[in-house]
């Protein structure tokens, strides 16, 4: 008996939170497509390009149309206020036509969700009026993101703050943009079929190269010779020494002339698997560490691990670079915070695989997550959760923790994340696709 009252709290924890999740979608909506936030705080009012993408992902997985559409404003918006070489904004405000592309630096994410959001939304919906619009800024984008790989040998080369973890330390060819950019190929792959009735045999072989390189160079172990595709030979030797203590355990995170960084990056490696670029072997080891550092009473991942202290020779170098503020405290924001959004993809990620329990479990984190008060007020969905203290952190109603938790919920129901290059499901049929407006 007590197993089937603690099934049902569970079941009605999930419920509850499913329905919170798309309220906040919804609140989220504008004309113009999807707030970061409903909240005032600092810029997240604004149409964002990597959370505009992933709060329109979550939306076109609950068959509703007018989350659709939102989706569908979103993507025009950004189309919209692409820069002059082809960048896609890092936010933009369409009521007071304030526009940025990034910080210190441009954001390279941005470009990459564009891609993949033209594409989910274009395969989900059948709309090929809105393929058609947005077309010119896709190739856009495209060329620019040919021009960022500047040695022309596959791999795009990300400046400091150059993506979502713009607080961070991290720098060169990273990991998380490399996979991205992997998923934005093969969306180009699927659209220029489509559009020429034809493959694009170069971009097809890009994409083959694309994965070669990354699995050679970022899953470093196990390496009885120098891989065929190793990007520098040296820098290969190095961090093949210099990493040893975390051998075969997970993909690196990134690498630049100056070597290789070892900490682990969650994000990176969930889509890594997420998106069909791991073996089951890697799979399986990269579970194994996500299992060492999930704290037992909240089933969240951290954005990285070990954490920076101020012990640590990174320290100084991380109190530095931030915006406004210094977040990065010790188990708070990408500094081993704990991020719903990193683990919404987990769980697409488990449910992709089969495992089910597992990919219950973490979502039911998501769901303890957004349920906590802030500012005096239940379901606060908060941008991330204090790693030992448990307590929530950063800016409330955060809209991509609610398509944490919608993503996971369909992936459960046996719907992919990601329709472009998803192997097939293993759960129940997913609903009939959204019929474009």
């Amino acid at each position: 008996m007590h197993t089937d009252m603690n099934d049902s709290r569970d079941d009605a924890l999930f419920s509850e939170g499913y329905q919170q999740a798309c309220q906040l979608l919804s609140r989220c909506m504008t004309a113009d497509g999807f707030l970061a936030s409903p909240t005032d705080e600092a810029n997240y009012r604004r149409i964002w390009g990597r959370d505009g993408v992933i709060l329109g992902l979550a939306a076109l997985l609950t068959g509703n149309e007018t989350l659709a559409t939102a989706t569908r404003d979103t993507l025009e918006t950004l189309a919209r206020y692409q820069g002059p070489h082809g960048e896609i904004p890092s936010n933009v405000d369409p009521l007071s036509q304030r526009i940025s592309y990034g910080g210190t630096t441009g954001r390279v994410d941005a470009d990459l969700w564009f891609l993949i959001g033209c594409g989910e939304y274009w395969r989900t919906t059948g709309d090929d009026a809105f393929l058609k619009r947005v077309l010119p800024a896709i190739e856009k984008v495209r060329f620019l993101l040919g021009a960022w790989e500047f040695n022309n040998r596959g791999l795009l080369y990300v400046p400091p703050t150059g993506d979502w973890a713009d607080e961070y330390l991290q720098q060169g060819y990273v990991l998380y943009d490399q996979v991205l950019y992997w998923q934005a190929q093969k969306t180009l792959c699927e659209i220029h079929a489509d559009v020429h009735g034809s493959e694009d045999h170069r971009l097809r072989e890009r994409l083959g190269r694309l994965r070669h390189v990354i699995q050679a160079n970022y899953w470093v172990f196990g390496c009885d010779q120098l891989p065929e595709d190793a990007y520098h030979e040296i820098l290969f030797k190095r961090a093949y020494k210099a990493v040893s203590h975390c051998a075969s355990e997970y993909w690196l995170p990134y690498f630049s002339p100056t070597g290789y960084g070892y900490r682990f990056d969650s994000f990176a490696n969930v889509l890594a698997s997420l998106l069909g670029l791991a073996d089951a072997t890697q799979q399986e080891k990269v579970d194994h560490y996500i299992a060492q550092i999930v704290p037992s009473k909240l089933a969240l991942l951290p954005a990285f691990h070990p954490v920076i202290k101020p012990v640590d020779e990174d320290w100084e170098d991380l109190q530095t670079t931030f915006s406004y503020t210094f977040k990065n405290k010790p188990h708070e924001f990408q500094n081993g915070g704990l991020w719903p959004l990193i683990t919404g993809f987990y769980v697409a990620d488990l449910a992709a695989r089969g495992a089910a329990d597992q990919a219950r479990r973490f979502l039911h984190g998501i769901h303890q997550a957004n349920a906590l008060e802030m500012e005096g007020e239940p379901w606060g969905f908060p941008e991330f959760v204090h790693g030992t203290q448990f307590t929530p952190g950063g800016t409330r109603y955060q809209g991509w923790s609610a398509a944490a938790a919608i993503i996971g919920h369909h992936a459960l129901q046996g719907q992919p994340a990601l329709r472009i290059g998803a192997a097939p499901a293993t759960g129940p049929a997913p609903p009939e696709g959204i019929q474009p407006n």
